[in-house]
Formats: C-alpha cells, structure tokens, sequence
C-alpha cells in the first residue's frame, strides 16, 4: 500500500510486475559471479574439473558453461533474451545439480562445526540449483519486469501502477 495524494488516502497498489527485479539482480549476479570466478581462478582450473567428472570434451564444455554463466549473467541482469538464455542457464544449473550436488542431498548450507578460525561448512547440495531453477521459470513465464532492455523492444511495455514510471 502506498499514500495516493490523488484519492487523499491508502490505495492498493499492484507491485507483483516488480517482483522479477530482485530476481533478476540474485540470479544475474550469483551466475556472472560464477563466470567470473571460473576465469580469474583459471579456465584451465575448470577445464580439469570438468575431466575428472568424465565431461566429454571438457575444454569445449567449460568455456560453453564460462560464457553461459557470464552472458547469461549479465542478459538476466539487464533483462534481455531471457526466455532464450534460460535454457542454456538451466542445462548448466542440471548438469550441476547431477554430476556435482546430487550425491550430497538437498541442502546447500550445511554447518559442520564452529573452530577458533570460523564456521566449518560441509559439500553442498542441489538446494540451490533447484532455486535458481524456480526463479529462471518465474522470468520466462512472468516476465523480467521494469526497467529491463526487453521492454524496449517490446510493443507492450510492462504494466505498473506507478505514474512516475511510465
């Protein structure tokens, strides 16, 4: 709710088209980040990752997930090509989940024990894969919302309640 001068009190106000921005900023971040990391660390780090998985063609398999993570990343921050990019996202978060995650169950924070140098964490699990999946398919089927690069390019720019906004 929100104090419209207009009606001189509370209106209800429809904020759900805004919801898709803070999924976009988590998701955008958390995948580019991982791009990001994948390079600093070294692609060759990955690429041996990805060999004693048994990936066939690691090389090529690790800069096709990099860029993935990296252009995706930054496509779902901006709100561009989502219903594209989601798919190559969610093979990533699958392959992820199965080869890596699985085996250590669902939970993603696993507290092990507390030492004089910290909390001690044990191997994650699928549980945050399978939330980046829920919010990929909430951007597809909902939409990226307000200020995103697909309304500009869209006849039907996103519906909001807020007059400052159009």
């Amino acid at each position: 709710m929100h104090w419209d001068a207009h009606t001189k009190g509370l209106k209800l106000v429809d904020w759900s088209s805004w919801a898709a921005i803070p999924i976009r900023l988590a998701v955008g971040y958390g995948f580019a980040a991982h791009g990001y990391a994948k390079l600093a660390h070294g692609p060759e780090n990955f690429v041996s990752i990805l060999a004693k998985l048994g990936v066939p063609s690691p090389e090529f398999m690790a800069w096709l997930t990099i860029l993935t993570e990296l252009v995706g990343g930054i496509a779902v921050l901006l709100g561009a090509f989502i219903p594209y990019i989601a798919v190559p996202m969610a093979a990533v978060l699958v392959v992820a989940a199965v080869t890596v995650h699985l085996p250590y169950g669902f939970s993603s924070i696993k507290l092990q024990a507390i030492t004089p140098s910290g909390a001690q964490f044990g191997r994650p699990g699928y549980e945050l894969d399978v939330v980046y999946l829920a919010c990929l398919l909430t951007l597809v089927l909902t939409g990226p919302g307000p200020f995103a690069i697909a309304n500009l390019f869209s006849r039907a720019k996103v519906k909001t309640d807020c007059p400052a906004c159009d």
